[in-house]
């Protein structure tokens, strides 16, 4: 197989493992983190992430672009066992998918990651099976998520803040997948990456609490090819956005909610520090 046709290959596998992720995310803050269907989910999510991350490392060692868009993931929403059936269902077509593409790839470390992503789809089949089997009738028969009671224009500056932070998560992680030469930078770009997770968790528990899916939708991703002007995109990115929620810090809405406050608290303090890394990481280069 040649270098275009295996970065293509794992470019779609990439767009089905993001598209895995977003679904489990979206699930696991409707049923709520401290609950256990919850909690369940996203740990499979995570365990999702790093399917994600270890085909994008690949495309990035092979010089390829990663694919940054997620592929539709097909389901039933009509109740959770719907759902659940449809999860197990679709990793399972995974076990053979990537068993047979490991058979055609001669790289042994992309073919053991082939391999390995065979195999974890399985235990996830496994234990979506398991989900299934636990639930309890109203479970059963019912979707999952709350009923509205937040004031529109705030469930909407919420999303527009999930998507914003979905989108800088997205530049850091191609960053560090693309710029993997840069050593240590790299992963330092996908530390932050990672803190980025937890700003969206910040909005996207309350917006899903409120009854909604919390929106994932990325636009105008910074595709830069050298690393200084992605640095400068990162630093100008973070940078607006700590300004942005310094503001909403104030927002009358917001105030009536105390662990939102907290949580945006935290959020801007991590951005002040992200910020200055990058700014120290800049003079370097």
């Amino acid at each position: 197989m040649d270098k275009k046709a295996l970065i293509d290959l794992l470019n779609n596998d990439l767009d089905d493992e993001h598209a895995a992720v977003l679904r489990y995310v979206i699930h696991g803050y409707l049923e709520g983190e401290d609950t256990s269907i919850g909690a369940s989910l996203l740990s499979r999510a995570r365990e999702e992430m790093w399917h994600m991350h270890w085909l994008g490392m690949a495309v990035g060692q092979l010089g390829g672009e990663p694919n940054l868009v997620p592929a539709p993931y097909p389901y039933d929403p009509t109740n959770r066992a719907t759902i659940f059936k449809s999860y197990a269902a679709y990793e399972e077509k995974l076990i053979p998918h990537y068993n047979g593409e490991a058979e055609k790839v001669d790289d042994p470390h992309i073919k053991r990651v082939l391999q390995r992503e065979a195999s974890e789809s399985a235990i996830h089949a496994r234990k979506f099976q398991r989900l299934l089997g636990k639930l309890t009738p109203d479970e059963a028969a019912t979707p999952p998520g709350g009923k509205p009671s937040l004031p529109k224009a705030f469930v909407d500056k919420l999303q527009d803040e999930i998507a914003d932070k979905y989108r800088e998560m997205l530049q850091h992680i191609r960053y560090s997948w693309v710029f993997q030469k840069e050593g240590n930078l790299g992963w330092q770009l996908m530390d932050q990456a990672m803190e980025k997770m937890k700003h969206i968790a910040h909005f996207a528990e309350d917006v899903a609490g409120d009854g909604a899916d919390p929106r994932f939708k990325a636009d105008q991703v910074d595709m830069s090819t050298a690393i200084g002007q992605a640095l400068q995109r990162a630093f100008e990115t973070v940078e607006g956005a700590f300004k942005r929620h310094q503001t909403f810090q104030k927002d009358g809405e917001l105030q009536r909610h105390g662990g939102l406050v907290i949580n945006l608290d935290f959020t801007a303090q991590q951005e002040a520090y992200q910020a200055a890394e990058i700014k120290d990481w800049m003079k370097k280069k």
